[in-house]
């Protein structure tokens, strides 16, 4: 699944990137509190958390040095770049800000949903026998057996109604929707301030490009659906919308984020807030959180801008549920409208190159 070793020089616009900035953004997993946040210990990549931390203290000596020269040094020396033998595709994702408001109204009628109390974490210690063996979630009923949670479809018809689940509320199923795919939002509250909401779970039901229906009904050519071309078919349409919504059955829960600062990004799945240009959404079940990931495209610069070379060196530490395979990422573009765009038209083949801690003996797949 990874090349043998490459050289650094093989990596087109290596020497070019600003390393200082890709080892700050590496180096918030090296902190105690990293090491207990959310991901597995490893990878089926093979790299481990452990074999990661390994490299910090060099890492912190290359950040007091101060200079990008010493950052680079210290990626080369303790990493060896191994490309991911798989076709490479990456996506682009944002915070976006939605109007909201804590309590229903005739305006304000569609929710975000806290983590029901009774969902489940499956791993290999507690899934049963009778549910799927890649189901990552179930709940838990109250004779106490594990059943699958609802899906997009059955939330929607009432099935996780009068739990006070509700977190806030949307005036768009649209936006509401948009919410789950990029992760996190800021919501302007009718009532006055801004509340920030962040992943908090999921149903574990597949994840279904909502898009592919204007694929079927020949509107449009694969590839070209970006999240405001299919907003733009959905807005001239509203009764699709019902419809549409439910073909995607993966449905996520929220909660409210209070542990960022106003300049912080949201946090992402590997519990740290997420930094423009150098945060990764991958799968997780190949990637552990905190390896570098050097990303290698040509890319769009704006919603109807030409495209440019992207190589970037990016740290993991974000999932999704459209996010499956090892040479699979979701680039973040930061927060806001301006994010927005240069996110919303990202959907490319890329080249994906893992760099592998030299301690790391074999276990890295070939």
């Amino acid at each position: 699944m990874l090349s043998p070793p490459l050289s650094f020089s093989d990596l087109p616009g290596w020497a070019q990137d600003d390393h200082r900035a890709a080892l700050a953004a590496f180096l918030r997993h090296c902190g105690d509190e990293a090491a207990s946040r959310g991901g597995r210990p490893a990878g089926r990549l093979g790299i481990s958390l452990a074999a990661l931390r390994r490299t910090c203290q060099a890492g912190v000596r290359a950040m007091a040095d101060g200079s990008g020269e010493a950052a680079r040094r210290f990626f080369e020396t303790m990493f060896e770049p191994r490309r991911v033998l798989a076709d490479g595709f990456v996506t682009g994702y944002f915070e976006p800000e939605y109007p909201g408001a804590l309590r229903r109204d005739a305006l304000y009628a569609t929710p975000l949903l806290r983590r029901p109390e009774n969902l489940v974490a499956l791993d290999e210690t507690n899934r049963p026998a009778h549910l799927p063996s890649d189901a990552p979630f179930a709940m838990r009923s109250p004779d106490g057996a594990l059943v699958l949670p609802p899906d997009r479809g059955e939330i929607m018809d009432g099935a996780l109604s009068g739990r006070g689940l509700e977190l806030v509320w949307l005036a768009d199923p649209v936006d509401a929707f948009y919410v789950h795919v990029q992760g996190s939002a800021s919501i302007r509250l009718k009532e006055g301030g801004v509340m920030r909401v962040g992943y908090a779970g999921k149903t574990g039901h597949p994840y279904s490009a909502i898009g592919r229906v204007m694929i079927e009904r020949g509107l449009a050519e694969s590839g070209t659906v970006t999240m405001d071309v299919l907003r733009g078919w959905l807005a001239g349409n509203p009764e699709e919308i019902d419809a549409v919504l439910r073909r995607n059955r993966s449905y996520i829960f929220f909660r409210e984020v209070s542990e960022t600062g106003p300049g912080d990004g949201p946090v992402g799945a590997a519990g740290l807030p997420l930094v423009a240009g150098r945060s990764l959404a991958v799968d997780a079940a190949f990637h552990a959180y905190g390896t570098p990931v050097f990303v290698s495209a040509e890319l769009p610069a704006g919603a109807d801008g030409p495209s440019t070379p992207f190589h970037r060196l990016m740290v993991a530490e974000d999932t999704g549920s459209a996010i499956v395979g090892a040479a699979r990422g979701d680039i973040f573009f930061g927060s806001g409208p301006q994010a927005g765009a240069l996110a919303g038209g990202v959907q490319h083949r890329a080249d994906m190159v893992v760099l592998v801690p030299r301690d790391a003996g074999t276990g890295a797949p070939r």
